[in-house]
């Protein structure tokens, strides 16, 4: 290829080596020392936020990785409106390169995954995941075969990350190559073992010359990776010893646990099989994992004692997939686990293209009408605006006959409708009842566009014990419609807050009169048999090993799982569960346990934890839990009255603890120094707390004696910061208090 006609300070362009639909790379050299490089810029003009966050990423998580097996990068520099990342040249093409869809020999490949193991064990060490494996973000030198890692974009620094439902047209990621959970649609966080799932595609891929699940429609593939097995390598190429195709298989397992929990043990795996396939007996058995030991204190992600209420749940979706609608309830204490069950609908969901969003309701802001429905319709509209240009006109022509020139009475509470349906003509003022009637008909007609046999439709509820009147009543009429079909309402409640009386009650009680088919699920605390499960589970071991633990955990937490789960966490903190890489399991020290003053109170456990994070952490989560569950960062440094940059360096603690969760990628533009936040309007950073009972206890960190305070403060200071007209709506899209 020719010398573009770029320029950048100190380097000379020579020629570009690749062109993507978002970035562009070339080889150049250095003015200086004539050292060779290579340059990576954004190719668009004007590029988006998450396009300069992702760019930004690379460098971020890299610079202070000290890994051979990683290009490495030199500078982040501004380039037009975005940047231009500097690393070494040391040669590399990529194994898409090399290869051409052509399979590779198996010493050749046994040579490339010994490599690649090492260095997932450097990044796993580092806590890095690099999400995103693929024989195009792995380079090779011709003649040494060293191999190098690039592109991490979209890697993350968290022990754990949640991928929210999205279109599979946006996933961050490579989806041929994603791994089950970062679709967004399995119930399972993504971790570090979310690298050997696409590790496993890219080796199935290295060997046979093809995908292990090929087709051109993104949500079969999605679908393939969640529910359908992969063929084994060997019997697409005869050729491979046959336990190499089993390892891959154990790589690209669907459930974290069930693949190699460190790479370590990878390597040792590869190693054996590559000594019998060089015996000639490429028919030889051994046990794979005998090595695969993993430090990494991870909590099993599993459902135990769920099964019947899963399968219920099931039932339902499957009965709505054929034509019915459903109001199905899942009630229990706070932390049964009523959340964990509901998102097991994910999957089915997939196989039948249909839709799953979901609200929540805030135990601080019930004065906020319709709000989880608000959630839940402002995420569906962002899946929907993914879609192709054709699809996109066709929503927008079925929603404005549907709606007619009332679309912006829905615009107001949904605003990402306007980008489907365009500006829309104000409406005739209604007042009262009127006008809450004509919203709730309105929104009614609006769902139905959304259920039908070929895209169901299930909307998640979730804490209904504080929904809002209005949320009640739009509950009621839109079960009370008989020609809706294909809706799945799924609400969930803790019923030791409610009572006969209670509005959530007496609604239920009037939708059931309609004959609507209303199931509710009770969920019970779990037994000590699942406990010990959960706690063999995470610490690796048998049952009756870790029966004594387990004991103690049931004693303390009653069988509730978010609290037995927090316990655990407190106990790996507190250093009485500790790995013990001598002997290579993890042990417990009983004896300290049980000499260790701790509560058998939830929120008192969860403050313990607060507590032991730093000073300026504690501050800045009293004053997000007085905002809501859910918070942003622009509105979290204005009540905290300082800059985005030092609350999101504040709040990084609790997400590496998994106490906040960020709702997407753009918390990562405030990771490092030296960015250019200024340059970037209209930044949304969104967090939410890991569970009610968090909120809770950041809250009643603040004394009782200042909490009235504190919410006149933060309403004043938010009052200040936002123009007259502007009050309303802001106040309400950022959640705040009364």
């Amino acid at each position: 290829m020719s010398a573009p006609s770029i320029r950048l300070a100190n380097y000379d362009i020579t020629e570009q080596i690749y062109a993507g639909s978002r970035t562009l790379v070339y080889r150049a050299v250095c003015q200086t020392d004539r050292t060779p490089a290579i340059i990576k810029l954004l190719k668009h003009e004007q590029p988006s936020f998450n396009e300069l966050v992702q760019f930004r990423n690379q460098y971020t998580i890299t610079k202070n990785l000290n890994i051979p097996g990683i290009v490495q990068p030199w500078s982040l520099e501004p380039y037009c409106n975005g940047y231009a990342l500097v690393m070494e040249d040391f040669g590399g093409i990529s194994l898409q390169q090399l290869t051409q869809g052509r399979s590779l020999p198996v010493e050749q490949f046994f040579a490339i995954a010994l490599q690649l193991a090492d260095i997932l064990h450097q990044l796993h060490q580092r806590r890095v995941i690099h999400k995103d494996l693929k024989p195009a973000n792995i380079l090779i030198h011709p003649e040494t075969q060293q191999v190098k890692l690039i592109d991490f974009s979209i890697a993350s620094l968290l022990p754990r990350e949640t991928q929210e439902i999205q279109s599979p047209n946006v996933l961050e990621g490579t989806l041929s190559y994603l791994s089950p959970e970062q679709t967004g649609r399995m119930n399972r966080g993504i971790d570090y073992r979310s690298d050997f799932y696409s590790l496993g595609v890219t080796f199935f891929e290295l060997l046979t010359g093809q995908l292990p699940f090929q087709s051109r429609d993104p949500m079969e593939l999605v679908h393939c990776h969640l529910a359908k097995q992969p063929p084994s390598a060997c019997d697409v190429n005869p050729e491979l010893p046959l336990m190499l195709g089993e390892i891959i298989c154990k790589l690209m397992a669907k459930n974290a646990e069930n693949r190699y929990q460190s790479a370590l043990g990878l390597k040792y795996d590869l190693m054996q099989c590559q000594q019998a396939g060089q015996s000639g007996d490429k028919s030889t058995r051994f046990e794979l994992g005998q090595r695969d030991v993993s430090d990494r204190f991870l909590i099993s992600e599993k459902l135990y004692g769920r099964e019947q209420e899963v399968e219920t749940l099931l039932e339902a979706f499957g009965r709505v997939a054929n034509g019915a609608s459903e109001l199905l309830l899942v009630a229990g204490f706070s932390g049964i686990g009523k959340t964990a069950v509901v998102n097991e609908v994910h999957k089915p969901i997939t196989r039948q293209n249909g839709y799953f969003i979901k609200g929540k309701y805030d135990q601080f802001n019930r004065n906020i009408p319709f709000s989880a429905f608000v959630q839940a319709f402002r995420s569906l509209m962002g899946q929907i605006l993914s879609a192709s240009d054709i699809e996109l006109a066709r929503w927008k022509e079925e929603i404005l006959a549907t709606v007619g020139e009332n679309g912006q009475v829905l615009i107001e509470v949904i605003p990402e409708l306007e980008y489907i349906i365009g500006p829309q003509p104000p409406v005739i003022e209604l007042v009262g009842s009127a006008s809450q009637n004509r919203f709730n008909l309105l929104f009614g007609k609006f769902i139905q566009i959304f259920t039908k046999k070929e895209h169901p439709l299930a909307i998640f509820l979730d804490d209904l014990q504080w929904a809002d009147s209005a949320s009640l009543n739009l509950l009621k009429l839109l079960m009370s419609e008989s020609e809706t079909g294909y809706l799945l309402v799924l609400g969930a409640y803790r019923d030791n807050e409610v009572f006969p009386a209670h509005p959530l009650m007496l609604t239920l009680n009037e939708i059931r009169q309609t004959g609507v088919n209303l199931n509710t699920i009770m969920l019970a605390a779990l037994n000590e048999l699942d406990i010990t499960c959960l706690v063999a589970d995470t610490l690796q071991c048998a049952n009756n090993i870790a029966a004594p633990l387990s004991q103690l955990v049931y004693q303390k937490t009653q069988g509730n799982p978010f609290f037995s789960i927090q316990f655990l966490y407190g106990l790996h903190e507190e250093e009485c569960i500790i790995f013990n890489p001598a002997s290579g399991y993890w042990q417990c020290d009983l004896s300290q346990v049980t000499q260790l003053a701790l509560t058998d109170d939830v929120v008192e456990f969860t403050i313990r934890r607060l507590q032991r994070l730093p000073e300026a952490t504690q501050q800045v989560l009293k004053l997000a839990a007085c905002i809501g569950n859910r918070f942003d960062l622009e509105t979290l440094a204005v009540v905290c009255e300082a800059t985005p940059e030092s609350v999101a360096a504040d709040l990084w603690r609790s997400l590496q603890d998994g106490l906040v969760i960020p709702e997407n990628s753009t918390y990562k533009f405030f990771q490092g120094k030296g960015h250019d936040v200024e340059a970037v309007d209209n930044i949304t950073v969104s967090y939410l707390f890991l569970h009610d009972r968090v909120q809770q206890a950041a809250y009643s960190l603040i004394p009782e004696t200042l909490r009235q305070a504190t919410h006149f403060q933060i309403g004043k200071l938010l009052l200040a910061n936002v123009s007259p007209e502007e009050q309303g709506s802001k106040f309400c899209d950022r959640q705040s208090l009364k």
